[in-house]
């Protein structure tokens, strides 16, 4: 930036001798470069603070490394690379036959265990009839009883009698007493509930529910909309649920981020709303217009975690840079090839000093032309000269 203003002066320079004629010595030429350095100095300086360019930009995007939750063996590979997809679409697919036997095998059990629960239901009806017949039985020895109490006591009924119908009252009474033991265990057995079932049956259900969602984890789905990324997984290799061994990378469908990284000089002057300007390497001659979203309220060299050491005053190095988010209309790519990744040069225009915006205009696009020389592919092979 700073060579295509001194060309630019140097070119104003000799055209203003050749037009006013001004001889060439050396007072004459020492004069024009310091009267340039000078006046470039301020004009680069004011500029640069007020009007701040960085040549750190880029365009990010968000990713997720896909891990399926399940280890098996890839059967079908539904996506192939830089495909897009919706929410829900099949990536792929995990061998399902040891996953839908565990499923097989929990249904059973709960269907089990619901059979039991409803064995449970039909004892305790059972009981509470048999406390009912025992209730009726201890009042009938109860009548007896009372009635050869009274018939003893006129020596109407003899003492054989009278043993009888008393220890028949008792033994129907602890009959009744077992009865309603019983009743209330089968009661506790059938209204210890848990969401409205039984442990074993809720026990069941949470089991059968793990086991159905591994085998429904065997399809693997798109999280959200978006694009495939890579795919590295193929049909026979082992797929394993480990963090660090994603098998595909997912883009989603949302607006990329285009960040500029500028020195800490320029941190006075950028404000959230300021008009911004990018040139990308990869369209030579245009420039892209968008405006300040974001600036950032950190620098990664300040962050600090705890590691168990004192911190060294020898690791304190590195200046770091701030970070700006750049958002531009989508519609101003229409007819580019801007992919996301692409980096670009970045000029960021203040409120301050807006006559020397002008010129900073005009060495972006100045810079945005240079992007039509490039080398790559014209280099001399090794060994050749």
């Amino acid at each position: 930036m700073d060579l295509l203003i001194l060309l630019t002066y140097g070119a104003f320079a000799i055209g203003a001798f050749k037009l006013f004629r001004i001889p060439v010595n050396g007072y004459t030429i020492v004069t024009a470069v310091l009267g340039g350095v000078g006046l470039l100095a301020a004009i680069v300086a004011t500029m640069n603070y007020n009007h701040p360019y960085s040549r750190i930009g880029r365009f990010y995007y968000h990713t997720t490394p896909i891990v399926p939750n399940v280890k098996g063996t890839v059967i079908e590979v539904a996506v192939h690379d830089a495909q897009e997809v919706k929410a829900g679409d099949v990536l792929f697919k995990i061998d399902p036959t040891s996953y839908q036997a565990i499923v097989d095998q929990k249904q059973a059990l709960l269907a089990a265990a619901e059979r039991r629960f409803e064995q449970a239901k039909a004892n305790l009806t059972g009981i509470e009839e048999a406390v009912h017949a025992a209730e009726a039985d201890r009042d009938a020895a109860k009548d007896i009883y009372d009635r050869d109490t009274k018939l003893r006591q006129s020596n109407t009924v003899s003492e054989q009698a009278y043993e009888q119908a008393r220890q028949a009252y008792l033994g129907s009474v602890a009959l009744v007493s077992r009865a309603q033991a019983q009743l209330a265990d089968a009661k506790l057995e059938v209204d210890a509930t848990i969401n409205g079932f039984t442990p074993e049956v809720a026990e069941a259900k949470a089991a059968l529910a793990a086991a159905q969602f591994d085998l429904d984890s065997t399809i693997v789905r798109a999280p959200t909309d978006g694009r495939v990324l890579q795919v590295f997984v193929r049909p026979g290799m082992m797929a394993t649920p480990l963090p660090l061994r994603p098998v595909l990378i997912f883009r989603h469908a949302e607006p990329r981020l285009f960040v500029a990284s500028f020195l800490q000089n320029s941190a006075q002057r950028i404000k959230v709303g300021d008009e911004a300007e990018v040139a990308f390497p990869a369209a030579p001659g245009y420039i892209f217009p968008g405006k300040v979203v974001m600036i950032g309220t950190a620098i990664a060299q300040g962050q600090l975690q705890p590691t168990g050491t004192v911190m060294d005053a020898e690791q304190i190095v590195g200046e770091g840079r701030l970070n700006v988010t750049i958002e531009f209309e989508e519609s101003e790519f229409d007819g580019f090839e801007i992919a996301d990744g692409f980096t670009g040069e970045t000029a960021v225009y203040s409120d301050h000093m807006e006559g020397m915006a002008v010129m900073r205009r005009v060495l972006l696009r100045m810079k945005s032309w240079t992007n039509f020389v490039f080398s790559d592919g014209h280099e001399m092979p090794p060994g050749e000269h």
